[in-house]
């Protein structure tokens, strides 16, 4: 039986470094169900339904790093993906087009991680080198009194100190009925779905104009962005389509990158119409 079959006790939820209104257009293009809600000062908690992750011989660990690296690709903020199930727990973090690490405990807390993990975790999101830096290693050092939940909620303890404040019944260990329960009750809790690509394209423009990159969306250098990840986003899905490597994975990369590098060029184009006719 794969890990995904055990839903009781598996999970997965993504935590985004950045405004509910900015994530939005990312997590829409994921094409996944899933419960988007506020999740602190400049943070945003994504859960998603089961049936988007339940997958036959897919491990939640590689399913939150598709998921992490797609929304973040064409992004500037990060993204961490937190998974749990029977046989352990994890996380990943991803930003842009850095390679995705993450770390994994075993169901009993022991750590076994890939290394250089905790550190980029810590540069991505920008923590402190010192005290947060020595709060994650001690989180890589055995202890028999912490399972592989209670190491995760380390994690997100760690988190907090930068703003993220979960709502409540968000935790690791808990089953996903439990979990998408919790997120409804959220406060400013909303369905992320696919909107069809007008409203797609309406949100990219809000998020585009309300991003740390204005002066990418207009002229020159917004239509030479543009062109450039679409021409990216293309060789990704053709990539997929071969076959190689994580096709899924690679797949939601391409279709990210190819919708945000249109919206560029056709907010670009729309813009200095308008201009132009005023």
């Amino acid at each position: 039986m794969s890990a995904t079959d055990r839903s009781r006790a598996a999970g997965v939820l993504l935590l985004c470094r950045a405004e509910p209104d900015r994530v939005r257009p990312s997590a829409q293009l994921l094409r996944e169900p899933m419960l988007l809600a506020p999740a602190g000062e400049d943070w945003t908690v994504l859960v998603p339904a089961e049936e988007a992750w339940r997958e036959e011989g897919s491990h939640l660990a590689a399913v939150a790093a598709e998921w992490a690296h797609a929304l973040t690709v064409a992004e500037s903020w990060p993204a961490v993906g937190l998974w749990w199930d029977e046989e352990g727990a994890g996380f990943v973090v991803a930003a842009g087009f850095r390679r995705t690490v993450g770390y994994t405990w075993l169901a009993d807390g022991a750590p076994v991680g890939e290394e250089g993990a905790m550190t980029a975790l810590r540069a991505r999101l920008g923590l402190d080198p010192v005290l947060d830096a020595e709060a994650f290693d001690r989180l890589t050092r055995p202890d028999s009194d912490a399972d592989a939940a209670a190491r995760v909620r380390g994690v997100i303890a760690v988190l907090a100190r930068s703003g993220l404040h979960l709502p409540a019944g968000l935790a690791p260990g808990a089953g996903t009925d439990v979990l998408r329960a919790a997120a409804e009750a959220a406060p400013r809790a909303e369905a992320v779905e696919w909107p069809g690509w007008r409203e797609a394209v309406r949100g990219g423009f809000d998020a585009s104009e309300n991003g740390l990159m204005g002066e990418w969306i207009r002229g020159p250098k917004a239509r030479a962005l543009g062109a450039a990840e679409i021409a990216a986003g293309v060789c990704l899905m053709v990539y997929a389509r071969r076959g190689a490597g994580s096709r899924r994975r690679w797949s939601a990369a391409g279709v990210v990158l190819v919708a945000d590098g249109a919206l560029t060029i056709a907010y670009d184009t729309w813009r200095s119409r308008g201009t132009s006719g005023a």
